[in-house]
C-alpha cells in the first residue's frame, strides 16, 4: 500500500484529471467532462500507482495495456497522459478540433492508444485479445486493464468477452466497471446494485471485487488484489457518481455529453482546485520488466509451393487451411481463431499443426473479432479469423471500429453464397462482398481456386489493413499452377481470343460457370472473354475496361452474391466514367431457400446456361 504522501498526491492527481477534463470539453464546446469525473480516482490510481509503463513510449512492448472502452470519457485518458507528461497541457485544449489527434473517441493516431473505442461494449474483448497475447504467445509479464462503463454493460459483446476470458483463466487481465449509475437518457439498469454486478461477474468465472471507486486507498488495495491473483481475471467493480465533485451535477440526469456552462465553470474548478493540497508534487509510473520480444514486420511466405495439379478438384475453403498452415511454419507470428467452425473453414487444417496458436472462440462472432483485434495490435500477432461468411454480419460494428483501431486483422469467410446448397439461406452469405467493400481500410479477396486461395492467404498475411478472403463451399477444378503470380487489384483474363464477343467476369463457382458457359458458346460459334478478378476490391478497372473495349462494350457480371454492393456493382462503377459500355448483372435477387447447389446456381439465374442466354440476349440486341 502506497503511503499517506502518495494517497494524497494520487486524489491530487485525481482532481487534477477533472481540472483538465473540464477545461478541454469547454475548449470544445462538446464532450463528456461528467464521464470523465467519475473515473478520476480510477484514472488516478490506475497510471500512477498500478500500471507499469515507459511515460516517454507510450507504445513501448513490454508497457502494460489500457483500452478505454468508455471511450467517452477520452478527455480523462488525455489529461492522464498529460499528467504522465506525454501530452502537452496546451495540446488538451485542442480537444476535437479539425487539427487534433485528441478525437472525441480515442484513436489509434495517438501512440498510447491500441484500438479505437466508442461504439460501446467493444473494449472488453480487445483487452481479451491483448491478455490472451500476453499469456499464451508473448509469455510476458504485461497486463492489460480495460476501463468500462456501466452503461455498456448491457451489451451482450460485454458477455461473451466475460466467458472468453473465464475460460481462459487470463489472469494478466483486469477490468474495471466504472458504476456511476447513470446513463445517457435513464438510469443504468441496474444503478448502484453492487452485489448484483458482483455475483455476475462471479458466476462468469471472474475475480470480484466491489469497492468504492472514489476511495484511493481502496482502490489501491483492489489492484494488489488482482495483480496477486493468478488462475483467472479480475474485474473491479467500482461505484462511483457522474459528474463526482461537481455540485449541482453530481449524481444528476441529464448532464451526459454535456460541457459545464460558462456561469458554473469558474466555481466548479475554483472548488476543485481547492481539494489540491500539493499542487506541485509529481507521481511518476512503474517502469516495466522489459521481456518482451520485438515485434517481426518481415515478409511471412507460404513455406512451399501449392501442391495442386491443374484439374484436381478442391474446394477454396480446404485450400485456406492448407495455406495458413505453411504460414504457420514460415512464421510464429501467425495465430488462428475461429468461431466453432474450424472444421467447415478448415481453420482445423492450422489447428492440428499449431495448437498453441490457435484460439477457439466458440459461437460468439462479436468477440473473436474483438479478440483478433486485440491480438494484432501492436504487431504481436498476424490474426487470420474464420467462420462462415453470413456470421461476419454479427459482428459488422466491430469490423467497423476494426477499420478505425487501423488494425491489420484478416477475416476468412466460407460457404458464400447459394451454392452452399441444402443447409439453406440462414448460412449462405450473399451479402458478405457488400459489407467489406464498404469498409474503407479492407483489401477483398475472392480466389477462385487452390492456388488462387493459397496466394491470397499469402498476401493477406503482408497486407497493411483489413483484408476478406470469400472462400467457397464446392469442390471446383484448379486452373492456375502452382508457379502464377497473383497480385492485390491485378485480375486474371483465363480464357481469350481475337474474335470475343463479350466479356464476362466471375468469381469464385460462378467463374468456374463462365468457363462452362464459353465452351457451350464456343460450339455455336461464339467466343467470349472470361476474366477472373481475384480482388474485389482493389478491382482490376483497367483489364476490365480494355476486355470490354476489345468485346464490342458488353460486359456480363455473374455473382454468387445479392445484386446490390457485389461484384457486378463493382465493375459498374469501373467503368461508369466510359460511355459505349454496357454491363448486364447476374446476381441472386431473391432469398434463396434448401436446394442441391447447381439447382439453386440455376433456380437463381447465375449458372452457365444463364450465362450463355445472357450472351446471346446482348448478341441478338
Amino acid at each position: 500500500m502506497p503511503d499517506q504522501k502518495t494517497v494524497q498526491a494520487l486524489k491530487d492527481v485525481a482532481n487534477k484529471l477533472r481540472i483538465h477534463s473540464i477545461k478541454a470539453t469547454c475548449a470544445s464546446n462538446s464532450g463528456h467532462p461528467t464521464s470523465c469525473c467519475s473515473a478520476a480516482e480510477i484514472m488516478s490510481v490506475l497510471f500512477f500507482h498500478a500500471m507499469r509503463y515507459k511515460a516517454d513510449d507510450p507504445g513501448h512492448r513490454a508497457n502494460d495495456r489500457f483500452v478505454l472502452s468508455k471511450g467517452h470519457a477520452a478527455p480523462i485518458l488525455y489529461a492522464a497522459w498529460a499528467e504522465a507528461g506525454f501530452v502537452e497541457d496546451a495540446e488538451l485544449l485542442k480537444l476535437r478540433k479539425i487539427d487534433s489527434d485528441l478525437e472525441g473517441h480515442p484513436t489509434p493516431k495517438l501512440p498510447f492508444v491500441d484500438v479505437a473505442t466508442g461504439s460501446l461494449g467493444q473494449g472488453l474483448s480487445a483487452a481479451c485479445g491483448m491478455a490472451y497475447t500476453a499469456q499464451y504467445f508473448d509469455k510476458a509479464s504485461y497486463r492489460v486493464y480495460c476501463l468500462m462503463g456501466d452503461g455498456e454493460c448491457s451489451e451482450g459483446s460485454v458477455w461473451e468477452a466475460m466467458a472468453f476470458a473465464a475460460h481462459y483463466k487470463l489472469a494478466h487481465l483486469v477490468a474495471i466497471m466504472d458504476v456511476n449509475r447513470l446513463g445517457q437518457s435513464d438510469p443504468a439498469p441496474l444503478q448502484h446494485q453492487m452485489d448484483v454486478y458482483k455475483k455476475r461477474c462471479e458466476a462468469f468465472g471472474w475475480h470480484a471485487i466491489v469497492v468504492d471507486g472514489h476511495d484511493v486507498e481502496a482502490l489501491c488495495q483492489a489492484f494488489s488484489k488482482a495483480q496477486q491473483t493468478r488462475d483467472r481475471p479480475t474485474c473491479i467493480v467500482a461505484q462511483t457518481y457522474k459528474g463526482k465533485g461537481l455540485k449541482g451535477i453530481e449524481d444528476e440526469l441529464n448532464w451526459h455529453g454535456k460541457p459545464i456552462p460558462k456561469d458554473l465553470v469558474g466555481g466548479l474548478l475554483n472548488t476543485l482546485q481547492g481539494e489540491i493540497q500539493n499542487p506541485n508534487k509529481t507521481l511518476s509510473p512503474e517502469l516495466p520488466s522489459d521481456d518482451v520480444a520485438p515485434a517481426d514486420k518481415s515478409v511471412i511466405s507460404l513455406s512451399e509451393l501449392p501442391t495442386y495439379k491443374k484439374g484436381d478438384k478442391v474446394a477454396t475453403r480446404r485450400a485456406y487451411g492448407s495455406a495458413l498452415a505453411k504460414l504457420g511454419r514460415s512464421s510464429n507470428r501467425v495465430v488462428a481463431l475461429d468461431g466453432d467452425t474450424k472444421n467447415s473453414t478448415f481453420s482445423i487444417t492450422f489447428q492440428k499443426v499449431f495448437p498453441d496458436r490457435f484460439i477457439e472462440c466458440f459461437i460468439a462472432e462479436q468477440n473473436m473479432v474483438g479478440v483478433a483485434i486485440g491480438c494484432a495490435a501492436r504487431d504481436r500477432n498476424v490474426a487470420f479469423v474464420s467462420t462462415f461468411a453470413a456470421f461476419f454480419s454479427r459482428a459488422y460494428d466491430q469490423i467497423r471500429m476494426a477499420a478505425i483501431s487501423q488494425s491489420n486483422i484478416n477475416l476468412v469467410g466460407s460457404h458464400c453464397g447459394v451454392s452452399i446448397g441444402e443447409d439453406g439461406p440462414s448460412q449462405m452469405a450473399l451479402e458478405d462482398l457488400a459489407m467489406f467493400r464498404a469498409i474503407p481500410t479492407c483489401t477483398v479477396f475472392y480466389p477462385s481456386d487452390a492456388v488462387a486461395t493459397e496466394r491470397a492467404v499469402e498476401l493477406a498475411a503482408n497486407t497493411e489493413g483489413m483484408c476478406f478472403i470469400r472462400t467457397s463451399r464446392p469442390d471446383t477444378a484448379v486452373l492456375y499452377s502452382a508457379e502464377e503470380v497473383f497480385e492485390i487489384g491485378v485480375a486474371k483474363v483465363v480464357r481469350k481470343s481475337d474474335s470475343d464477343v463479350a466479356t464476362v467476369i466471375g468469381a469464385g463457382v460462378t467463374l468456374h460457370e463462365a468457363l462452362i458457359a464459353a465452351d457451350m458458346l464456343q460450339s455455336e460459334g461464339k467466343n467470349i472473354r472470361v476474366i477472373d478478378p481475384f480482388t474485389i476490391k482493389p478491382l482490376d478497372g483497367e483489364t476490365i475496361l480494355a476486355s470490354a473495349q476489345a468485346t464490342g462494350g458488353r460486359i456480363i457480371t455473374v455473382e454468387d452474391h445479392y445484386k446490390e454492393g457485389g461484384l457486378g456493382e463493382a465493375v459498374l462503377s469501373a467503368v461508369a466514367h466510359k460511355p459505349g459500355i454496357v454491363v448486364t448483372q447476374l446476381a441472386v435477387t431473391s432469398v434463396p431457400r434448401s436446394g442441391k447447389p447447381q439447382e439453386l446456381l440455376d433456380h437463381h439465374g447465375i449458372s452457365a446456361k444463364h450465362i450463355a442466354s445472357a450472351v446471346r440476349h446482348e448478341l441478338a440486341n
